[in-house]
């Protein structure tokens, strides 16, 4: 791991004191207990892609604000480049995922590109399901993935497969049964100005829990064409 790269509790200090906030503060701020910042700026402790979107909310800053290391938007936001690497990603490590959050040194990017291994095995494992603002897209890159959805059928996605989903649903990535190991591609709306009016609205109360059906295996042959029914041919009136 390059010892460049940044990490959550950096960059969390590093947004706390440019603004002039105690821990207490940002705690007040952000709802997140302050024994709980302190553990993450130490680096004892992470935080789940929704605590980092409660963050963004309560800051009224874009997410993609927090991950940026020194990138100054002065002159360039329409001309910028970032060439990065899963070494220089910010890596967040949690009991059903695995994130690395790559280029992270822009700012103001319209979505959050991630690289994710899957580590939970069930719903009942993996627990809540997942609520954000946005749009998101994933796309197995190995293993077998499980998704799970509150309003659809939960789908087995195989390598080379994708999905994309409303972040807003109430979602979960799991392995799919008999698989030990899975990775991903992803990517999730951030920044763009239609976000982050949604993320100035209040929160939505959770509601129902996941789904317990058996999970659908996508096929990649194109679905048939269902038969229209004929429409009834009207009769015509006898002559008298």
């Amino acid at each position: 791991m390059d010892n460049d790269a940044p990490t959550l509790g950096s960059l969390i200090r590093s947004l706390r004191t440019q603004n002039g906030w105690t821990l207490q503060a940002l705690s007040d701020k952000t709802g997140i207990p302050r024994s709980t910042l302190a553990k993450v700026e130490h680096g004892r402790l992470t935080l789940g892609y929704d605590k980092l979107m409660q963050i963004s909310k309560r800051l009224n800053i874009r997410m993609s604000e927090l991950f940026a290391s020194g990138d100054d938007l002065a002159g360039r936001v329409m001309t910028r480049r970032s060439v990065g690497t899963k070494e220089s990603a910010l890596r967040i490590d949690t009991p059903n995922y695995e994130y690395f959050f790559l280029c992270p040194d822009l700012r103001k990017k319209r979505m959050i590109p991630i690289f994710g291994r899957v580590r939970a095995k069930s719903v009942e494992e993996f627990g809540e399901l997942i609520r954000h603002p946005g749009e998101e897209f994933i796309y197995v890159l190995t293993g077998r993935v499980a998704v799970h959805t509150e309003f659809y059928e939960p789908v087995v996605l195989e390598p080379g497969q994708c999905a994309y989903i409303d972040s807003s649903m109430g979602h979960a990535y799991i392995l799919a049964p008999g698989c030990d190991e899975a990775s991903l591609l992803a990517g999730c709306t951030s920044s763009d100005d239609e976000l982050l009016d949604l993320l100035r609205t209040p929160e939505q109360p959770d509601s129902s829990g996941p789904p317990s059906k058996t999970p659908h295996v996508a096929s990649s042959k194109s679905p048939k064409k269902s038969r229209r029914a004929k429409k009834p041919v009207a009769s015509r009136p006898r002559k008298a």
